[in-house]
């Protein structure tokens, strides 16, 4: 096994993990694109600079850092020969609209969107490699994300917030090891057929009225 750790927002230490990896592993097959923040307004104790801040942050780390992943990548997968899948985390945000106007949460759901969008066009043109690209749509996922005192404090300035948030399914939140099974699956040959396509993961979020 081998780690190296780079900033997302930056392309070119994206790329020279990528290359290393390679280098010393001898080939790319899979790609999972999953690094995400979500910075929430809280109304008017954010400043509009730190509002406007915190656009820029979600979207520079949750689709640009993405399509970073993706542009290091390719080539690789490409070269390869063997076809591949790229799986791009997205979020029952990147199916449906919420998360307010603020910064953050509107950053957050706009960012989630595009990767929707960067999925389904690289899905087309990468289907004649045989590289599959697809996304995974998590509801709220039981890890540090969802589960700490900034988000809690979010819910309760606010509790209709939580109320949106809750799952048809009786569960508060899925587990990683959720998330992990349906990015497993679309690695796999099972899903070889599969290419352009939205997965949920939600309890039924997505598709409560």
């Amino acid at each position: 096994m081998i780690g190296t750790v780079a900033d997302v927002r930056d392309y070119a230490a994206v790329k020279q993990s990528v290359d290393s990896g390679v280098a010393a592993l001898g080939r790319l097959d899979i790609v999972c694109a999953n690094a995400g923040i979500a910075p929430m307004s809280m109304g008017a104790e954010v400043s509009d600079e730190e509002d406007l801040q915190q656009w820029i942050d979600v979207l520079n780390v949750n689709l640009f850092g993405v399509f970073f992943a993706a542009k290091a990548t390719i080539p690789h997968l490409i070269n390869g020969g063997r076809g591949g899948s790229i799986i791009m985390t997205s979020s029952t945000a990147g199916l449906r609209g919420f998360s307010g106007y603020e910064g953050g949460g509107a950053g957050y759901t706009a960012a989630k969107h595009g990767v929707v969008g960067l999925m389904r066009t690289m899905a087309n043109a990468l289907a004649p490699h045989s590289i599959r690209v697809n996304t995974v749509h998590p509801t709220a996922v039981r890890t540090m994300m969802a589960t700490n005192d900034a988000i809690t404090a979010w819910i309760t300035e606010d509790p209709s917030r939580g109320a949106h948030l809750q799952n048809p399914l009786p569960v508060d939140m899925v587990e990683p090891a959720d998330i992990s099974a349906a990015v497993a699956f679309l690695a796999s040959d099972e899903s070889r057929y599969i290419t352009g396509t939205t997965l949920p993961v939600d309890a039924g979020f997505c598709n409560k009225v």
